[in-house]
């Protein structure tokens, strides 16, 4: 229950921030999302079920709202809080301004923090080997001959840490890495130990001893997914202990499936599992413990099995050219089922894989022990431990995608969607992938079973005006004890945009409807300042851009063409200067796109975002609905488009004074009967349908 006391001490803390803010509106909406929140997780609607899903319209003030019934909860509770995003915008949101205005205005003594995977901090060890001394070791090192300046950009980057001016994080780099290089100096599980002395000052174990003193944490949505896969409380506090906000929430079921996929090649591993057995050989050579023999040699028979295995996959792949003759090069394997002669080579494949991790993982132990030991001398045992960490990563990959491969689907459950693509390069390869399909099975095991309690927002999780998609998606149920709530935006729609709908001759599915869009944008754009037009692929995008580029005066802005942050900036700056500014952006454009005020009045939806099932899992998503009777375009494609939809409206009204038009240049939405699903869902702009 919530104690008065709590109760007592969130309101105390609303009116201290409502007199801190300036032009502050108390708003309903989000004062009973504070009280439901604050309930949902002290247990007074379910003791068991702790859940409450919340979709907060823009303008509500969502992440005040979570913060304010969530923390001080958490602080009596002696709990903490996981606040984790989706975008890096939203984390540092909360950590530089959200966070340190809420500590200072509560009174609350807490300490937060950004919790960062290992890839975002360098691990020192790595870093000096590749600087290296006069031995020539760090050669062996650079995955390529590297160049001087390559070299002394290391240096200096040493020194920069060893002398206070770097703290080791990526993100505080003054001058960015290329990639390439940052992933060689990037701490990872497999060779950054904390038992080894010259591990134990590292950045990224400093950070974690950091993590286990704050109350509340901010992470993105892969570590969380990290953590949970790990069992929870590895990377994160024990999810018993822990309140997770998981806000951007309509992101969760897709990172959740991409986290839980595998995928690997076949004579590619066949060249790495190569090199694997040379540094087993080496392994038996170097270390001086007679309990090496046995897993050094049992791998090397392990290495030849899977070698064996994996070349008979690939002559059976060769064999199927024709069923590889299409656009993707790939073969998708129907509800999942793979043909009789790859079902048992998968089988012996999982089972291999499974036997050489077992070994190889003896192997390390032996090689730590020796480390502790002191019997390997520095420089040797970096560099084994290095190779070894990415022999292990590569192993515990392979054995993770036949496992999958091989698992026989529940028949309760949808199936894996399973599927290999012909690569084509230097020597033709074969990429095998799988994937879950649904993943509610998973989070309710991994979270909704574990958690202290969660909170899932967002401005859009709704899709035809209900929860039902949503639920469905992360495994949740109307009628499981979870919470569910929903508050309207409290800007004025009616009064403040308009829903314009043109006449069009053609609808998007005609071959004259891209000429058709060029000539209804050019009259759209004729006398506005601030514009953006959103398409629903990149080719539709060039080719419109192609035929109005010449005929308007100021030029045009185009998603690619430069970086977001450089495009966005450069409209503001014409806005500010009085100027024309006109973005062309696709998809990922209709989300996390804040141009308020003037710097948007005019927004132009080129087509109803209706996703084309051309991913292999979506693909069999499609045949699993249609296999159990179902209909997978009202079931998927629909209320997708919905959510997608409000996404895109929402780019228009930031703030309660914005105002403006959208203009959505699809007929369907007055044509089809699905159209006025579409159109009820939306917010209550005035509409104007021609």
């Amino acid at each position: 229950m919530l104690s008065a006391d709590v109760k007592t001490q969130i309101r105390t803390i609303y009116k201290e921030i409502a007199a801190a803010l300036p032009n502050f509106r108390s708003r309903r909406e989000q004062n009973y999302i504070v009280a439901e929140i604050s309930k949902t997780l002290a247990g007074e609607y379910d003791k068991h079920r702790r859940i409450i899903v919340v979709e907060a319209g823009t303008g509500i003030g969502k992440s005040l709202a979570y913060i304010l019934g969530s923390i001080p909860l958490a602080l009596a509770s002696k709990k903490k809080v996981c606040i984790a995003t989706a975008t890096v915008a939203l984390q540092e949101q909360l950590l530089n301004k959200d966070l340190p205005f809420f500590s200072k205005q509560s009174g609350l003594n807490f300490t937060f923090g950004l919790v960062k995977g290992r890839q975002r901090y360098v691990c020192l060890s790595k870093l000096e080997m590749l600087i290296g001394g006069d031995d020539g070791t760090q050669m062996a090192m650079w995955q390529t001959k590297p160049d001087h300046n390559q070299v002394e950009l290391l240096q200096g980057l040493l020194k920069d840490f060893h002398e206070g001016r770097w703290n080791g994080e990526r993100d505080t780099l003054s001058q960015q890495l290329p990639d390439h290089l940052w992933q060689q100096i990037a701490c990872d599980k497999h060779s950054c130990h904390r038992q080894l002395a010259s591990h134990r000052h590292c950045p990224f174990h400093k950070a974690r001893e950091d993590v286990d003193t704050w109350d509340v944490l901010i992470a993105n949505h892969s570590l969380l997914f990290a953590d949970l896969e790990l069992g929870g409380g590895v990377i994160l506090p024990d999810p018993e202990e822990l309140y997770y906000v998981i806000d951007e929430a309509h992101h969760l079921p897709i990172v959740a499936r991409d986290f839980s996929s595998a995928q690997a090649t076949l004579r590619g591993a066949i060249d790495w599992l190569e090199k694997v057995g040379k540094t087993s050989a080496k392994l038996q050579n170097q270390l001086k413990s007679y309990n090496i023999i046995a897993p050094a040699q049992a791998m090397l028979d392990h290495i030849n099995d899977l070698t064996s295995l994996l070349t008979s996959v690939a002559q059976y792949c060769d064999g199927q050219a024709a069923k590889f003759d299409n656009p993707e090069r790939r073969i998708r394997f129907e509800h999942g089922k793979l043909p009789a002669a790859l079902t048992m080579l998968a089988e012996n494949l999982a089972t291999a894989s499974s036997s050489a991790l077992k070994q190889f993982n003896k192997m390390l132990v032996l090689l730590n022990e020796a480390i502790k030991d002191g019997e390997l001398p520095k420089h040797q045992s970096e560099q084994l431990l290095s190779e070894t960490g990415f022999m292990l990563q590569r192993l515990e990959n392979l054995q993770k995608l036949w496992k999958m491969m091989a698992k026989e689907d529940s028949a309760k459950g949808a199936p894996m969607a399973r599927w290999v693509e012909h690569l084509v390069g230097k020597q033709s390869d074969y990429l095998f992938n799988v994937s879950p399909i649904e993943v509610g099975y998973m989070l309710e095991t991994l979270l909704w079973e574990k958690a202290a309690g969660v909170v899932l927002c967002s401005a859009t999780l709704r899709a035809l005006n209900n929860f039902n998609h949503f639920t469905h998606q992360v495994g949740l149920s109307i009628n499981d004890g979870s919470r569910y709530l929903a508050m309207d935006s409290p800007f004025d729609f009616q009064q403040n945009a308009t829903l314009y709908l043109p006449k069009m001759r053609t609808e998007p599915t005609d071959d004259r409807y891209t000429d058709e869009l060029a000539e209804q944008i050019l009259t759209l754009i004729d006398g506005e300042m601030a514009t953006l037009v959103l398409f629903a692929s990149y080719w539709q995008m060039e080719k419109v851009a192609d035929l109005v580029r010449s005929k308007i005066k100021s030029p045009l802005l185009i998603q690619g063409e430069a970086s977001r942050q450089q495009l966005l900036q450069d409209h503001k700056q014409r806005c500010d200067n009085g100027e024309v500014s006109i973005i062309f952006g696709t998809g990922s454009f209709s989300e996390g796109l804040d141009l308020p005020g003037d710097y948007l009045t005019n927004l132009i939806i080129t087509k109803l975002p209706f996703a084309v099932p051309t991913s292999p899992v979506e693909q069999a998503h499609a045949e699993y609905i249609k296999a159990k009777g179902g209909n997978p375009f009202l079931q998927l494609t629909i209320p997708d488009a919905s959510r997608k939809l409000i996404q895109s409206c929402g780019r228009l009204l930031r703030k309660e004074e914005d105002y403006g038009r959208i203009t959505i240049l699809d007929r369907r939405l007055v044509t089809k009967r699905y159209g006025k699903s579409l159109l009820d869902a939306l917010p209550p702009f005035r509409q104007v349908i021609e």
